[in-house]
């Protein structure tokens, strides 16, 4: 339905195996409120991240259905069928993870408890998101939808967090099926405070929440009844935590999951002066919280840059350490843990990671028409080193780069937003730390154009919309269509630039002239303490002159 059925029946066979065969810690999602964002919007990323996912913008008209109509259901991960549901007279348009009415969904995985996974179900967590999206028009009927759907036809995926937002209002909800046998799944909604941003990665986060309070908190009647039930819970009901009921964390849970949260919340709000022993496994360090007041107001781009974050300035900064290499890449290339004499050993899990398939900020907001308020910044792969293009939530046509069926996984092409922006990545990956500033120079100025082009562009879209909301939706889709073909050409450009300027391992400096940068002074002092002696220049007895 949203990805193309896979019709070769190998393809899906090995598409599954490679889906087990992933680690689980695979996406990142941040949580703005309204009154956390400089302009008043509010505002959920998503980073979907798999070494096996395609990026491209998904795109789903709406329409109009006959009554007793039905739909199918595939999983999104795999494409396999998994039966069929009632479809509704009305759906809306989607874009990406974001619907006409400006309706957002992002999320993550984090598994919990594995006798709970319900094989015979129809809903996995990626039906569940695009189905609510074509059938909503605020963040708690999408949740009404999701959760009623759930409750009608089993919840198929294993534990999930959702980000669900529309322009008044964000939502974090943790989601887990309740078995083979045992139609349904449990959940717990809970609303983001005004105010104040919240960060999932992989790792169911509710703990206790308020049983009264319907207006914040939303729950399955059974979420603690059934933790009863299998034994997950025996304490009362104002002790009980979805959390450590359904998704008890390990080590790596916390390491590889929490850590993300952690960074951004430490970036967000310095002054909380965040500790780092929960992450790290101390015994008795206390939980970080669900949400927590950032220092300051976060404008759009301050969450760009949010999702580039490879730990920095912490004791877990990636671009530091013999793993770095000679030119500090921050990436450690997978397995994520990894043994040396039985002794276990880990890689950091980052926001920004190589295998990013598509990421985005949805940002919707109030006051303005729902077709010029809502605006999904989308992006393929890395974000460390991806540029973030307006999607305005009403188009009727994707920019041919980034839209499905322009190229596939399988097949490079250099007419795909995806392929491009890997080339560029991949190759800075060869001398980061250089490299990367070339790529910086780009993406702020193209980002910077697009924030700066929105105030005229927008005004251009009111004046089109009080005419004819029409015209209002076909300016907004040349836009997006312009910048996003202008994106791609421009990125193909900086990768033939790249290999213009790095040629070899030589640096052209501004001249063209050809230079020999060495590696920096710590990293010669590395070479000498592993091998030193045997490198070391020496002088024949006879020896004249030098080479």
């Amino acid at each position: 339905m949203l990805r193309k059925k896979i019709q070769n029946l190998f393809i899906m066979l090995v598409s599954i195996y490679f889906l087990f065969a992933l680690e689980i810690t695979a996406c990142t999602n941040f949580l703005i409120s309204k009154g956390a964002s400089k302009d008043g919007s509010t505002l959920i990323t998503y980073a979907a991240d798999s070494h096996v996912l395609y990026g491209e913008l998904y795109y789903t008209p709406p329409g109009k259905h006959l009554p007793g109509s039905m739909l199918d259901v595939y999983e999104w991960d795999s494409g396999k069928f998994l039966g069929q549901i009632k479809q509704v007279e009305e759906t809306h348009t989607v874009v990406g993870n974001m619907n006409e009415y400006q309706v957002s969904i992002g999320e993550t995985t984090w598994g919990g408890r594995e006798e709970l996974q319900d094989s015979t179900a129809i809903m996995d967590y990626g039906s569940l998101m695009y189905i609510a999206l074509q059938r909503s028009k605020t963040a708690r009927e999408a949740i009404k939808v999701m959760t009623d759907l759930v409750a009608e036809y089993g919840y198929y995926s294993s534990g999930e967090s959702f980000s669900i937002a529309d322009p008044n209002e964000v939502w974090f909800m943790d989601m887990i099926s309740k078995g083979t046998g045992n139609k349904g799944a449990v959940w717990v909604a809970r609303k983001i405070p005004d105010g104040y941003i919240s960060a999932h990665a992989n790792q169911a986060r509710i703990r206790s929440f308020p049983m009264n309070d319907p207006e914040n908190c939303l729950y399955a009647p059974d979420v603690i009844s059934f933790a009863r039930q299998k034994g997950y819970f025996s304490g009362q009901d104002k002790e009980f935590s979805f959390a450590d009921a359904y998704a008890p964390p390990d080590y790596g849970a916390l390491r590889f999951c929490e850590a993300r949260v952690w960074s951004m919340f430490r970036r967000a709000a310095p002054s909380m002066n965040l500790s780092t022993d929960y992450v790290k496994g101390v015994s008795g360090a206390k939980p970080l919280p669900l949400w927590i007041k950032p220092d300051e107001k976060l404008s759009v781009r301050d969450v760009m840059e949010l999702m580039r974050d490879h730990f920095e300035d912490s004791e877990f900064d990636l671009s530091k350490g013999i793993g770095a290499g000679p030119f500090k890449l921050p990436y450690r290339w997978r397995p994520l843990h990894w043994k040396v004499d039985d002794q276990e050993y880990l890689n950091e899990r980052a926001t920004s990671t190589q295998q990013t398939g598509f990421s985005f900020i949805a940002q919707a907001r109030a006051w303005l028409p729902n077709p010029i308020g809502g605006i999904l910044w989308f992006s393929v792969d890395d974000t460390y080193s991806t540029i973030y293009v307006p999607m305005y939530c009403c188009i009727n046509k994707i920019p041919t780069p980034y839209a499905v069926g322009t190229a596939s996984f399988d097949t490079f092409s250099w007419n795909s937003a995806f392929w491009v922006f890997n080339f560029v990545s991949n190759f800075a990956y060869l001398r980061y730390c250089d490299m990367i500033k070339d790529i910086q120079l780009l993406q702020r100025r193209l980002e910077g154009q697009f924030i700066a082009d929105q105030p005229r562009i927008e005004a251009a879209a009111r004046a089109l919309h009080e005419t004819s909301p029409q015209l209002a939706v076909d300016y907004l889709t040349d836009y997006s269509v312009k910048v996003g073909e202008e994106t791609v050409t421009r990125w193909k450009k900086l990768g033939e630039f790249l290999l213009y300027k790095y040629l070899d391992g030589n640096v052209k400096n501004e001249l063209g002239k050809v230079t020999h940068p060495g590696y920096d002074e710590d990293w010669y002092r590395r070479i000498v303490e592993e091998d030193g002696e045997h490198l070391k220049m020496k002088k024949l007895e006879d020896e004249q002159g030098s080479h």
